[in-house]
């Protein structure tokens, strides 16, 4: 048995995957630990010399995957994702490039590439993009409609919500959040527009719950669809197991019948 063999069957095992997880977690705490500046006068550098140990551990790890599957490698997009948060971790935090100290904490995403349903869950977010796209567009489309008329008729009295396209849109996305809407933005507007929530509960109803419960939705049957390819796969992966074994049985008692 070779070397690679030996490291491809090892890196397969469970024990290793839930190994990988753990320290993946405990890195993870070790980054929120070193926020605080009572615990890293304290503990700092042990909890420097933990964190080292455990980019030491990602680097042993994306080093044995590549060497084992090589070309292979690039091929799979968890494995591109897990190179460059690990790759990102390794650049030198000075010379201009401290924010690269905090993208250090990317390497916390690593437990999505390891667990499957994580994985099944961002797959099935990602195949939503495409109809997702759609939804954006009509949402854009909506906003600017509805920015360039809440600047013709409230920008001239307020002028710090709605006095350009600007201040209008970023006032209706507050209000399609229902973040302080009513309170805040509209039942002032009321005050001098009697009529203006005849443009902002539709507006609403358009928006909050129509648009974002279609894009919901999308993601939903997207993560349902990736749940039962995922199912199909496993179901033509064991009928096959099941009839190579029916094929070496009847193999045998063909053998055994023969005189």
């Amino acid at each position: 048995m070779t070397l690679r063999t030996t490291l491809a069957r090892l890196l397969d095992r469970p024990i290793v995957t839930r190994a990988i997880v753990a320290v993946i977690v405990f890195n993870a705490v070790l980054l929120g630990l070193e926020t605080s500046k009572a615990v890293m006068s304290e503990v700092g550098a042990l909890i420097l010399v933990l964190d080292a140990a455990c980019l030491t551990i990602f680097v042993i790890e994306i080093g044995a995957k590549l060497y084992v599957q090589r070309g292979a490698f690039f091929r799979n997009g968890w494995n591109i994702f897990d190179f460059l948060v690990v790759g990102i971790a390794l650049i030198p935090a000075g010379n201009g490039l401290a924010v690269l100290r905090a993208l250090r904490v990317l390497r916390a995403l690593r437990v999505i590439s390891v667990a499957p349903t994580l994985r099944r869950v961002v797959e099935g977010f990602v195949s939503a993009l495409p109809g997702m796209a759609s939804v954006f567009l009509l949402m854009g489309i909506i906003f600017y409609i509805a920015a360039v008329m809440a600047t013709q008729l409230f920008g001239s009295v307020f002028p710090e919500w709605f006095g350009s396209l600007g201040h209008s849109a970023y006032s209706l996305f507050q209000i399609m959040t229902l973040e302080s809407w009513s309170m805040g933005i509209v039942r002032p507007v009321m005050e001098v527009f009697p009529y203006a929530w005849a443009f902002f509960i539709p507006f609403i109803l358009v928006t909050t719950f129509a648009v974002v419960n279609l894009l919901v939705g999308l993601i939903v049957n997207s993560m349902q669809d990736a749940h039962a390819q995922e199912g199909n796969a496993a179901t033509e992966t064991y009928r096959d197991e099941v009839m190579a074994k029916l094929v070496a049985i009847e193999r045998r008692l063909d053998d055994r019948n023969r005189p």
